[in-house]
């Protein structure tokens, strides 16, 4: 038997409705909605497009989004000194910085300055801080999405072994601080990344498995536990393959290409007892956390007053 999908665009609806009636509130209670602004140095088209999918998400739930573009020759202290006027603009509730930044500009740096009350993308000293101390305020996008996909299976996590693969700091490091986050109800995680040794012992050892590398293909069938729970982080594009196992070519020369995780799909689906697909799992919910982290940036500058 095939495992049960974890749908996350049908979660992400409700995360949509949810955001759109407290935007509602905070409008009638304080006269103003969340504001967010993103920061965008010089041309990235991949960059473009989530910040149209940023833009659209925005005015579906009631936020204000202001884009401000800088050109591509600006310099690392032109955008510190762009960044602390934000800092200190009342009507900014949110800060995001669209990546990939200019070689000549020291990102993580950057990415530092932003104040942690406006942080809404949880990457500040600060905020990942809290996450540690198992209080997180505003916490990274992609690891609240992915636990929110694992919490609506239902599942009590309590004591389960848990496997991450990946140890990024926007997805790795902060899920396995969210599995430790209770003191008598966490999971037990097992952290992986290029220097493990026998990939496949600890994956088939979890009973929920979390993937978050990058790399398509990376899990395959027969490194899963029956019945685990698979949560796969991954977005790859890949070109499409012909019935002679060659790439698809279009018509105008270009290759198909396709989404994937990093989990083969069709084999993890008949190990599994729950897993999510790519695309439409992990995806359609990172830019609803983003959204909700702005609210929740918003009420955090309010009690501040």
């Amino acid at each position: 038997m095939g495992a049960k999908i974890i749908d996350g665009k049908s979660l992400a609806v409700k995360f949509r409705q949810e955001i759109g009636k407290e935007v509602e509130n905070l409008k009638h209670r304080y006269g103003m909605a969340p504001l967010l602004a993103a920061i965008q140095v010089g041309e990235n088209p991949a960059s473009r497009v989530y910040v149209s999918s940023q833009r659209k998400s925005c005015e579906e739930v009631g936020i204000e989004y202001q884009l401000h573009e800088l050109p591509e020759k600006t310099n690392e202290e032109e955008l510190l000194r762009f960044l602390e006027k934000l800092n200190r603009n009342g009507k900014v509730s949110g800060i995001i910085l669209e990546m990939p930044l200019p070689q000549h500009i020291n990102a993580r740096r950057v990415q530092m300055s932003i104040t942690p009350a406006k942080d809404v993308e949880g990457m500040s000293p600060s905020n990942m801080g809290m996450l540690v101390y198992g209080s997180p305020r505003l916490a990274p996008c992609t690891a609240m999405a992915a636990m929110e996909l694992l919490k609506s299976t239902g599942v009590d996590i309590k004591g389960k072994e848990v496997t991450v693969v990946g140890h990024s700091e926007i997805v790795g490091k902060p899920i396995a601080l969210f599995l430790l986050s209770s003191v008598l109800e966490s999971a037990t995680p097992t952290v992986c990344h290029i220097a493990t040794r026998d990939l496949a012992s600890h994956t088939r050892n979890a009973e929920i498995l979390i993937v978050a590398v990058g790399k398509a293909g990376l899990i395959k069938g027969d490194m899963i536990k029956d019945g685990a729970i698979v949560i796969d982080v991954g977005i790859n594009r890949v070109p499409v393959l012909g019935e002679n196992g060659k790439p698809v070519v279009d018509i105008d020369g270009k290759t198909r290409m396709k989404i994937v995780g990093d989990v083969v799909f069709e084999e993890a689906v008949e190990k599994a007892s729950y897993i999510t697909p790519v695309p439409g799992g992990v995806g359609p919910l990172t830019v609803l956390m983003l959204l909700r982290n702005t609210v929740n940036a918003f009420k955090w500058q309010r009690e501040k007053e």
